[in-house]
């Protein structure tokens, strides 16, 4: 079965009670990733420590440019992934559709390539190229 990565987008959160909500989630959290760990679809999952400890890496010009902070043109940031083992799209979006964080955030939900997959594709590309 092919591996889906969900990408957990949410704004940070600024005040207490909003901090609050969001903890009051933990135990559906907590029954989602044991469903997904039970089903055998759990491949891996993290939350991100906040935004501002990010560190965005570019290079240009042969030069490492190191910025403080993410890499994100909007309010949403990425907080937190999961990558499930599952049958197809539709079981991936009905996962993602679980989540707490679908409610008050975004989940991108994003096919991952496989071995077999990545070197065709380089393979079909570098012929395409030429």
């Amino acid at each position: 079965m092919p591996n889906y990565m969900l990408l957990l987008y949410a704004d940070e959160p600024t005040d207490e009670a909003e901090i609050a909500r969001r903890d009051a989630d933990l135990p559906e959290w907590k029954k989602v990733i044991d469903e997904f760990a039970a089903s055998g679809a759990l491949v891996g999952n993290g939350r991100l420590r906040p935004s501002e400890t990010a560190t965005t890496v570019q290079v240009r010009d042969l030069a490492t440019e190191l910025t403080d902070g993410p890499f994100a043109v909007t309010k949403e940031i990425l907080g937190g992934y999961f990558i499930l083992d599952l049958e197809d799209l539709d079981a991936a979006t009905a996962a993602a559709a679980k989540l707490p964080i679908a409610r008050f955030g975004t989940v991108e939900v994003r096919p991952l390539m496989s071995e077999e997959e990545m070197l065709r594709y380089r393979t079909e590309g570098a012929a395409a190229e030429a």
